[in-house]
C-alpha cells in the first residue's frame, strides 16, 4: 500500500514538472483531489479496510493530501511569477506613445527673471552675497543704529550674538561698494529672513534691491526710472504715487503705491542714499550721490498673477505650479 502511495506522489511530481499553465494545473488538482480524483478514491476505500487499520490509513492519506496540496500550491506560485515576468517583459509596439509632462519654472523664479531682465536692460549688473551676515554689513554700515527696533531679537534671526540671517539684500550693496569704486549700478536679488509669518508675510522671502552711485544722480531720475520699471513689469500704464517715508539708509525716502483693483497698494521703497552710508564704505559723499530701491518678489508676483496667499508659493502644489508652465 505504501508503494502505491509513493507512486501517487511520484506521478504527481512528474505531472507538475510538465505543467506549464494555471489551467493545466487546475486540471491536475482535479485529477488528484476532485470528486473522482485518485486520492479521493483511496479515501473512499478506508471504510472497506479492517477496523484496526482505519486510523493509521486515514492519517497516512491525510498526510499525502497535505503533501499534494503543498506541491500544487508551490507550482501555482511558480507559474504566477512566471506569468508576471512575462507580462513585464512584454511590450506592445502598436500602443500609442505616452505624453511626457514637462516641468516649468516656479512663479518666484519667473518674477525674478522678469525683473532682472528689465534692470539689466537699464544697465544694472546682478551681484550676490552671503545670507549669514554680521551686524556691520546688515545694520551699522546702512546707518541703522543699535537702538533701531529692526535689530531686536523679535524681528531678526540671530545665529550668534553678532551673526544673523540677513534681513535685506542691502548688505550685498555694502560688500560691493567696499570692493569697487564708483560709478556703480547693481541689483541684488536673493533670499532674506525676518520673524514674520501670515498670509502676506513669510519668515523667508525673496527681495531684489537696486543701487546706482554716480556724480549726477538725483531724485527725478529715480522717479522716472521706477515709473518706467513698474509699467514694464506689469505690461501696461499704471496709476502710481510716491509717498514721503523714512528709511535709515536713504534721505529723502519714499514709498511707491500703485492703483490696483481700485485700491492703493504699496509695492516698494526708495530714496537717495544717505551720506552716512557712503561714508561707511569710504565713498566721497560730496563727489558722489546715489539712489536705491528695494522690493519684495513675492508681493509683485501675487499682484501680477492674482495670488491672495503668499504661503502657496512654498506648498509644492503641482496643480498650482502647472499653471505657470506656459511662462518663462
Amino acid at each position: 500500500m505504501q508503494k502505491i502511495y509513493s507512486l501517487l506522489i511520484s506521478t504527481l511530481k512528474d505531472n507538475l514538472t510538465e505543467c506549464d499553465s494555471l489551467n493545466k494545473l487546475a486540471l491536475i488538482k482535479s485529477q488528484y483531489l476532485g470528486k473522482q480524483g485518485k486520492l479521493t478514491f483511496e479515501l473512499s476505500r478506508i471504510k472497506d479496510s479492517k477496523l484496526s487499520e482505519r486510523k493509521e490509513l486515514g492519517q497516512v492519506l491525510n498526510n499525502i493530501k497535505i503533501q499534494i496540496n503543498s506541491l500544487i500550491d508551490k507550482k501555482s506560485e511558480s507559474l504566477a511569477n512566471t506569468n508576471k515576468k512575462g507580462q513585464l517583459n512584454f511590450f506592445d509596439v502598436t500602443l500609442p506613445g505616452r505624453n511626457i509632462s514637462s516641468g516649468s519654472r516656479h512663479p518666484i523664479s519667473i518674477t525674478i527673471n522678469t525683473i532682472t531682465k528689465i534692470l539689466n536692460n537699464s544697465g544694472f549688473t546682478s551681484v550676490s552675497g552671503p545670507e549669514i551676515e554680521d551686524e556691520f554689513y546688515n545694520f551699522e554700515a546702512l546707518n541703522i543704529l543699535a537702538s533701531h527696533p529692526a535689530r531686536d531679537m523679535h524681528d531678526t534671526f540671530y545665529v550668534t550674538d553678532n551673526k544673523l540671517l540677513r534681513t535685506h539684500t542691502s548688505s550685498v550693496q555694502i560688500h560691493t561698494m567696499l570692493a569697487n569704486k564708483p560709478p556703480l549700478r547693481i541689483m541684488t536679488p536673493g533670499k532674506v529672513y525676518r520673524c514674520d509669518s501670515d498670509p502676506t508675510h513669510s519668515p523667508m522671502f525673496h527681495q531684489i534691491e537696486g543701487l546706482c552711485i554716480d556724480k549726477d544722480v538725483n531724485f527725478c531720475q529715480l522717479k522716472g526710472f521706477l515709473i518706467n520699471f513698474i509699467e514694464q513689469f506689469f505690461g501696461k500704464k499704471m496709476e502710481i504715487r510716491f509717498r514721503p517715508s523714512y528709511f535709515p539708509f536713504t534721505e529723502p525716502s519714499a514709498e511707491i503705491d500703485i492703483k490696483f483693483n481700485n485700491k492703493w497698494l504699496e509695492i516698494l521703497g526708495c530714496g537717495i542714499v544717505h551720506p552716512n552710508v557712503l561714508k561707511n564704505v569710504k565713498i566721497n559723499h560730496k563727489q558722489y550721490i546715489g539712489f536705491a530701491f528695494g522690493l519684495g518678489i513675492e508681493r509683485l508676483a501675487m499682484l501680477k498673477y492674482g495670488i491672495t496667499d503668499l504661503r502657496i508659493f512654498y506648498d509644492n502644489d503641482i496643480s498650482f505650479l502647472s499653471q505657470f508652465s506656459v511662462l518663462k
